[in-house]
């Protein structure tokens, strides 16, 4: 007994000088755990933003083809009044409605003939409907009312001629009907007001003919992605005036 040792002085010391920190190889490790986390949560979060973009895209896309079906439909309604010209035309990738011989110009001249304003007065009502649907609400921001003229004749002059041309229909629109016609309604001629804006184009975009040059298109635009629906405003019994052209 007198002979045993003790060795308990050692074994603390032995504890003692062990290293309580974790190793660098253990702290490397740690931290690529955490790099590997934050990255895939950062890539989820531009993946769900990516998505959402994509889907708010494609129902944008889905809502303008759903609207310009129901132009092409508009156009084929009361074929009757449309039966003196060969048709109103929808040309989907320009989101364009042309009226082509259905509402032409003569040579320097900004007058439309009776059968046209008739046709204009027939046809709007249809093209106001829709924008008035909710999908037109929802994405439709304006309509501009775009008149053409032919390479004869200087720039400016033209010019001109063509903003007079886009004035007409609208001082058709708003004019008091011909006998047997249906008056547009008040609400009609405020949201005219409100969609419908005037454009001219010189001799630009000529067609094959100057009398095809010599026309008129709505071109339709609609909202992008990130921009509000349009607001929508009530008739309030205002008299638009008379047409000074």
């Amino acid at each position: 007994m007198l002979g045993t040792r003790i060795t308990i002085g050692k074994k603390l010391k032995d504890e003692a000088e062990k290293p309580f920190w974790i190793s660098f190889a253990d702290l490397m490790t740690a931290l690529m755990v955490m790099f590997l986390l934050v990255m895939n949560v950062a890539l989820l979060a531009v993946t769900k933003t990516v998505s959402e973009e994509q889907r708010t895209s494609d129902a944008r896309k889905d809502a303008i083809e759903k609207l310009m079906d129901k132009v092409e439909e508009a156009t084929l309604k009361d074929p009757q009044k449309y039966s003196q010209c060969s048709g109103i035309h929808v040309n989907r990738d320009r989101q364009v409605i042309d009226f082509g011989d259905c509402a032409r110009f003569d040579t320097a001249s900004h007058q439309l003939n009776n059968n046209q304003e008739r046709l204009l007065r027939a046809f709007i009502p249809h093209v106001l409907e829709i924008a008035n649907s909710d999908l037109g609400k929802d994405w439709l921001t304006r309509i501009v009312v775009e008149s053409f003229a032919d390479k004869r004749g200087s720039y400016l002059l033209n010019l001109n001629l063509s903003m007079q041309r886009s004035r007409r229909v609208l001082c058709v629109l708003l004019a008091k009907p011909d006998a047997g016609e249906v008056e547009l309604t008040p609400q009609q001629h405020e949201d005219i007001r409100q969609l419908f804006l005037v454009g001219g184009y010189s001799s630009n975009s000529q067609k094959d003919t100057l009398e095809e040059s010599r026309r008129i298109e709505l071109r339709l635009e609609f909202r992008g992605i990130k921009e509000t629906a349009r607001s929508t405003t009530q008739a309030n019994g205002e008299n638009f005036g008379n047409c000074a052209l």
